[in-house]
């Protein structure tokens, strides 16, 4: 009998190992060095302790707490830590979930204390003291009848509820770190010790599993590292974020506004339709250099077509409903079922194709209030979207030409990216083979054209795989916007043809594309990535025309007069305040340019500049000033 297994490492090389043999000993076995930096793992895709045996042949992949599973083993492990320190320190605490989450931990807990700012600082010391101890993190495997005992011995009723609602045959473990036991199925760090640079970030409330007829909990939010630079680091990026957060700039520079008669609709001012129609008039000039052809469709539609696209079945929770002559009509949550009905208005043959059809439509989903924030989760927006229609030889071409436009459109605005390539999700339509041949379609596209890329799987759409593009801004913050989602199946429920080469009638195969995502979230990405202080090109007001006093009105007019037939965006500040205070007002709107305007223009017929970043930059002609911002505008259309 076999004693041994085979364990095939990423790179493809297999290393084989004696049954019973666990993880941190094949890195081990790898190097010493790679062992002492190693955090957990992934074994058959699934993450694993690294104390964890292995029993069975499988692919290893050995994790850092850099890579984004890895940081998954470090703050899971926090979460722990920080219930051990409440433990200690708030004995009566009830202690319900703790997981890891996109940056950092938290934990909900039910005390009759309320935590305060102060008990923080507590906590943190007491988790510090707690790490160096360096508590191993052991693993039991219970019967559902030792772990209900163990949890209610402990008057744990979270914990009894969580256990009482896990099939009969699910395994339930524990982790214990000292004298601190939570129900857990894990993974964690192999000990605490390496948890150093401690912050608990905030108090908040939180109903058990999300439903407000439940206890509300308190929810104490933290993160920590290896290093207390790297907390340092981390605590400086939130800082700057705050500074750029969209909601308070867009107020200040009076972009856009909420509501409460509107929650989750947002309002554009006057300056903010200025960044909304400039992004749109780009979109519109692109789409035409490469061949789209522009559409508009419907608000609202019958409930037979959400029937044919699927979206019946697969998302109606997130739709708006309404009567129209007695029958269901929806609002629309997505373009493309309309974009089907376009295709299907004209009749057409391999030669026409590929068809490439863009909208800029506005779009409704129902989401939580909870969930709402700002332009980036909204109930209504514009989705910039484009739908393909091609024959099967013409897709790899059309998605390199898309990824072609993502990279020219995002290079505009400076923004470096990373490609994610998202596979068959549960809920899905059609067959294994079209799965197959889609995602391995996008596959040999990026393949094709060197392009890097993570698999996401199971997180494609419902009716085909996608590629999810994911811009990263001027402070290192990830935000996925653009997307490029393969169909085989909705042309298919649409009943949608063209005639081939062998005059026989065929399917044509679609391409779904957002290059923005939607033109409200960019805006508000585009906000906290300039911080508010948008390039020329994209700046609501180019220029402010800052008269010192009255009696320079008169020229200050002519000049804006000047620049607006110009084509420049100018206003003027006619109050009567000194022009320091001006000049600051003018400087908290970001304002790209200032011309001063006094006694020594008016005489020389000249504008002073004064440049939002670089300060004072003296006198010039005003045409020479004019041609400036011409040339800068230029360089982006």
């Amino acid at each position: 009998m076999n004693q041994n297994v085979e364990v095939t490492l990423p790179d493809g090389s297999i290393k084989e190992v004696q049954k019973g043999t666990t993880i941190l000993d094949v890195a081990r076995g790898i190097s010493e060095g790679l062992a002492r930096v190693i955090v957990g793992a992934k074994w058959n895709g699934e993450l694993t302790d690294l104390s964890e045996t292995l029993e069975s042949d499988g692919h290893l992949a050995l994790l850092k707490v850099d890579e984004e599973d890895g940081k998954h083993f470090f703050w899971h492990t926090s979460a722990h830590l920080l219930a051990h320190a409440i433990q200690n320190l708030f004995p009566d605490t009830k202690f319900a979930i703790g997981p890891a989450i996109k940056e950092g931990f938290y934990y909900d807990v039910e005390t009759e204390h309320r935590f305060t700012p102060e008990d923080l600082e507590k906590l943190e010391t007491e988790m510090k003291k707690l790490a160096k101890q360096n508590f191993a993190m052991e693993k039991e495997i219970l019967t559902r009848e030792a772990a209900l005992e163990l949890f209610r011995e402990k008057g744990e009723d979270y914990k009894v509820e969580l256990i009482q609602d896990l099939p009969e045959d699910a395994e339930i473990s524990i982790y214990r770190q000292g004298d601190f036991i939570d129900l857990c199925k894990g993974p964690h760090l192999l000990g605490t010790k390496r948890i150093k640079a401690i912050k608990l970030m905030s108090i908040a409330g939180a109903y058990w599993r999300g439903d407000e007829n439940r206890t509300m909990l308190q929810r104490i939010y933290g993160i920590t590292f290896e290093k207390k630079k790297e907390l340092d680091a981390y605590l400086e990026r939130i800082e700057e974020a705050k500074k750029r957060d969209h909601r308070r700039l867009g107020k200040e520079l009076g972009l856009f506004v909420m509501h409460k008669e509107g929650p989750g609709f947002p309002f554009f001012l006057p300056k903010g339709m200025v960044i909304r129609n400039l992004l749109q008039d780009l979109w519109k000039r692109e789409h035409i250099l490469r061949g789209y052809g522009e559409i508009m469709t419907p608000l609202i539609l019958n409930e037979d077509l959400w029937h044919t696209s699927g979206h019946w079945d697969h998302y109606q929770d997130n739709m708006y409903f309404t009567k129209i002559d007695e029958e269901d009509y929806a609002i629309k949550p997505m373009n493309c079922p309309g974009s089907m009905l376009a295709y299907k208005s004209g009749r057409y043959s391999y030669r026409d194709l590929p068809l490439r059809l863009g909208e800029l439509g506005l779009v409704h989903r129902h989401e939580a209030a909870g969930a709402l924030h700002g332009l980036f989760r909204v109930r209504s927006f514009t989705q910039d979207d484009a739908h393909i229609f091609m024959t099967p030889d013409q897709i790899k071409d059309e998605i390199k030409g898309v990824m072609k436009f993502v990279d020219e459109i995002y290079a505009i605005f400076g923004f470096k990216y990373n490609v994610e390539v998202s596979t068959r999700p549960e809920d899905s339509m059609g067959t294994d083979e079209e799965w197959e041949h889609a995602t391995a379609s996008l596959v040999s596209a990026l393949d094709e054209m060197e392009q890097p890329y993570t698999l996401n799987e199971g997180d494609g759409a419902f009716y085909g795989p996608k590629i999810d593009i994911h811009l990263e801004d001027a402070i290192g913050r990830t935000w996925q916007c653009g997307t490029v989602q393969l169909d085989f199946q909705m042309p298919q429920r649409f009943e949608l043809s063209y005639v081939g080469a062998d005059n026989q009638k065929h399917v044509p195969i679609m391409i779904h594309r957002v290059l923005f995502g939607s033109i409200e979230r960019f805006i508000g990405i585009l906000i906290e990535h300039y911080a508010g202080k948008f390039p020329v090109w994209l700046s609501p007001v180019q220029v402010s025309v800052l008269p010192i006093s009255d009696k320079y009105n008169a020229y200050a007019q002519e000049v804006m007069t000047s620049l607006q037939r110009a084509g420049v965006r100018v206003d003027m500040d006619q109050r009567t305040e000194k022009i320091g205070y001006k000049i600051r007002e003018a400087q908290l709107q970001k304002t790209p340019y200032m011309i001063i305007v006094g006694e020594k223009e008016v005489e020389s017929k000249q504008v002073a500049i004064r440049n939002r970043d670089e300060g004072d930059l003296g006198a010039m002609e005003l045409n020479d000033f004019i041609a400036r911002i011409h040339e800068e505008v230029e360089k982006y259309q």
